[in-house]
């Protein structure tokens, strides 16, 4: 049983696109949390570099919001992202997200690899299918 989360997903898009839909605001704030929330443009910030932080509020349908923060460890365009994430702010958010973006024949495959011990294999799977949400709305974004 592996303590990581591993997601994959191909999309009909130029990785430069699919990279750019993690670090350009108007971009992030339509598919972060997907269509289910609202993350007002205003609650992002994204400074996109090494050692960069990152800040995002997640509206619910239900009126409660989810603060989320974090650092960016790694920035290679339009290759490879690195970034901690945690929606508990002022915390340790652990190890980084990795996110590769790797051409392949008719676009653009990307992989999302979180280390994640902490959680049980419920969580695991979870955050999985959250991610695949969040994803879903990507896709619709960058192939659009």
């Amino acid at each position: 049983m592996s303590n990581q989360i591993t997601v994959t997903r191909t999309f009909a898009a130029p990785r430069e696109r699919v990279f750019a839909a993690w670090t350009d605001p108007a971009d992030f704030a339509v598919w972060f949390g997907s269509s289910q929330v609202t993350v007002p443009r205003g609650s992002l910030v994204l400074d996109v570099r090494p050692g960069g932080s990152w800040q995002a509020v997640m509206e619910l349908p239900d009126g409660n919001t989810i603060n989320w923060e974090g650092r960016y460890t790694e920035v290679t365009p339009p290759e490879r992202l690195g970034l901690t994430i945690t929606d508990q702010p002022g915390t340790d958010p652990g190890a980084p997200i990795i996110v590769t973006f790797a051409e392949v024949e008719g676009g653009t495959q990307m992989t999302l690899v979180q280390d994640a011990p902490e959680f049980t294999e419920d969580q695991r799977e979870q955050t999985a299918a959250g991610y695949q949400a969040f994803f879903d709305d990507m896709e619709a974004l960058v192939v659009s």
